[in-house]
C-alpha cells in the first residue's frame, strides 16, 4: 500500500498541473457517480490527507484513496486521444479533463465525488498528518496513549491515531528505535519514534527513491523491511518476519531483527505471533 509520501508527491504533481484551471470534462467509473459531471467547476487545490488525496474544487471534493493497487498519472490531451496509457485502460476508474492536463485515476481503491461542505464524512476521522507543516504532535501522542495496551507496530498503523505512516515506515522506525514490534504502548517511549518518523518522511517526499539507512543503492535502502531471512545490516543476525493486526484481517508483515529489538516482558493486545 503507498506511504502518505506516496500520495502527497501525486497531490504536489496533479496540484501543479489541474490548480486555477478549469475542468472541460469529468468521468468516474463507478456506478454510483456515473452520472456526476463536474464540468464548467474551477479546480482550487490538490492535497493529501495521511494516505487520501482530494482535488477541490470551488463546490465540490474529489476523494480519493490509492490502497494497494492505485495511481494517478497526468496526460496531454492529444495522448489521450491516442488511448497510450501507462497502466491498462480497463482499470480507469477517473479522468479529470482541462485544456492543459489530464489527470487519469488508475485502480483506485475508493473514488466519490462529494460536496465540498462533505469532506470530513471521508477523513474527518484521520488524525493528524505527519506531512502536514502544523502537524498536531501533542494530539497525535494523545491519541496512541488511548490504547497502552496495543502493540507499538498495530498503534502506528492506526490512521485514527496519525495519518501518513504505512508498512513500510512502521517496520523501518521500529528498527531505528530498537523497539520489538510487539511492545504494547504502556512499555515504549515513541514520542523519538513520532519525531524520526516526520523527519524521514519528509526527507523521502521528494526522493524517487524511499530510503531510510541513507544509501541510495539498490539493496541497502531498508535495515529490515522486505529482508526475511537476510542478516541484519546492523549486527548479522537473521531477520525474522511475523503478523501483527487488531483482528487476523487486518493483519500486516511485520519484519525485525532479533538481537537489534529485543522482546520486552508482557504481550501486547492487537497481534499475534504465527
Amino acid at each position: 500500500m503507498p506511504e502518505g509520501d506516496t500520495v502527497w508527491r501525486a497531490a504536489h504533481h496533479l496540484h501543479e498541473a489541474l490548480a486555477g484551471r478549469v475542468l472541460t470534462s469529468t468521468e468516474f467509473r463507478v456506478p454510483r457517480f456515473a452520472t456526476v459531471e463536474l464540468a464548467g467547476e474551477t479546480v482550487r487545490e490538490v492535497v493529501s490527507r495521511g494516505k487520501h488525496m482530494l482535488v477541490r474544487t470551488d463546490q465540490h471534493s474529489v476523494h480519493s484513496h490509492l490502497k494497494m493497487e492505485g495511481s494517478w498519472h497526468l496526460y496531454k490531451p492529444e495522448t489521450m486521444q491516442r488511448g497510450k496509457f501507462r497502466r491498462p485502460a480497463h482499470t480507469i476508474r477517473a479522468i479529470l479533463r482541462t485544456d492543459e492536463w489530464v489527470a487519469v485515476g488508475f485502480s483506485l481503491g475508493v473514488i466519490e465525488v462529494l460536496p465540498l461542505a462533505d469532506e470530513d464524512s471521508a477523513v474527518g476521522h484521520l488524525g493528524p498528518d505527519v506531512l502536514d507543516p502544523e502537524f498536531d504532535r501533542d494530539l497525535a501522542m494523545a491519541n496512541l496513549a488511548t490504547e497502552p495496551d496495543l502493540s507499538v507496530f498495530v498503534a502506528l498503523h492506526d490512521q485514527r491515531k496519525l495519518a501518513g505512516f504505512g508498512n513500510e515506515y512502521v517496520n523501518e522506525l521500529l528498527f531505528l528505535a530498537r523497539l520489538d514490534p510487539r511492545t504494547p504502548v504502556r512499555d515504549a517511549d515513541l514520542g523519538p519514534v513520532v519525531d524520526r518518523g516526520v523527519k524521514l518522511i519528509h526527507a523521502n517526499r521528494d526522493r524517487i527513491e524511499r530510503s531510510f539507512t541513507g544509501s541510495i543503492r539498490a539493496g541497502q535502502l531498508h535495515w529490515v523491511f522486505g529482508r526475511t531471512n537476510r542478516p541484519c545490516q546492523r549486527c548479522g543476525t537473521t531477520i525474522r518476519e511475523t503478523s501483527l493486526g487488531r483482528v487476523p484481517t487486518q493483519e500486516r508483515r511485520v519484519y525485525w531483527c532479533p538481537r537489534c529489538q529485543p522482546p520486552v516482558a508482557g504481550p501486547a493486545a492487537g497481534g499475534r505471533d504465527v
